[in-house]
């Protein structure tokens, strides 16, 4: 039987090919990434879908008539707790730029409980209508305008108060926990607890409370319940202190606990 031999050149046409697909990975490796690539980059074209991928979401945002009824919402919780008159103003944030949200048909604000109706506070919004129910947080800034005493100069802390050194301005309600004192509250005669400066609007937390008697003082006792109050004497067992709770002993001998209220006043709530 003849013996076929492949010639050299043969030899050097065929090995150099089984030597690429055998001895050679990295090159197909390369080869598929490079391919996956392309599939990657088509994924994210328009109009073009790729098998088995999932649609790319759109991130939303909040549209303006979103906002404003995010806003008209706080407003008119604000407006509930304000002083007679004031003007309240919100101001929209922004949501957090990290948030990814999907497409929304309708989305509803809504009040977040345990937060402030003004001040820094957040309006809830919601997803009701979409692929994806989602619920985020819109910050928003709520100042409550109305007049409220300011000083007209600087006072330092123990300072006895007078009408002269006060006028009323607008002011933001909202602008610290203590509320300010308004047109209808009375300065004069008081203590600062702490100094005051120039255009500062005065709050209860800035006055010293007040000691409307002391201990073993004679009072005079009001009790009041549902549809009733009835009234007597007693001798105080501690100073009346405002804010602060004090024992009074009645005419008959009774130990009862009330507010001290005003000069040898003591409101005791049934």
């Amino acid at each position: 039987m003849r013996n076929f031999r492949r010639c050299p050149q043969q030899r050097r046409a065929t090995l150099p090919f089984v030597k690429n697909s055998r001895s050679r990975p990295g090159k197909a490796t390369a080869t598929r990434r490079a391919a996956a690539g392309v599939v990657v980059a088509l994924a994210g074209a328009p109009g073009i879908g790729v098998a088995g991928a999932a649609p790319t979401a759109v991130a939303f945002e909040p549209s303006t008539e979103v906002r404003h009824a995010a806003v008209a919402l706080v407003q008119q919780a604000a407006s509930a707790m304000a002083p007679p008159g004031a003007r309240v103003v919100a101001r929209p944030g922004a949501l957090d730029a990290r948030l990814k949200l999907a497409p929304c048909a309708r989305v509803e604000p809504f009040l977040v409980a345990g937060q402030p109706a003004w001040g820094a506070t957040r309006v809830g919004l919601r997803c009701t209508e979409g692929a994806l129910r989602w619920r985020v947080f819109l910050p928003v800034q709520v100042q409550v305008l109305a007049p409220a005493w300011t000083s007209k100069a600087a006072l330092p802390a123990g300072a006895t108060l007078s009408a002269e050194q006060w006028e009323l301005t607008d002011v933001d309600w909202a602008a610290a926990p203590s509320l300010p004192l308004g047109a209808g509250r009375v300065v004069a005669g008081r203590t600062l607890a702490r100094p005051v400066e120039p255009g500062q609007a005065l709050r209860e937390s800035d006055l010293a409370a007040r000691r409307w008697f002391n201990s073993g003082q004679a009072v005079r006792i009001v009790a009041a319940g549902r549809g009733y109050q009835v009234s007597g004497e007693g001798l105080a067992l501690g100073h009346g202190i405002e804010g602060q709770p004090v024992r009074v002993r009645t005419e008959g001998g009774r130990i009862v606990t009330g507010q001290p209220v005003g000069d040898s006043l003591v409101e005791v709530r049934l």
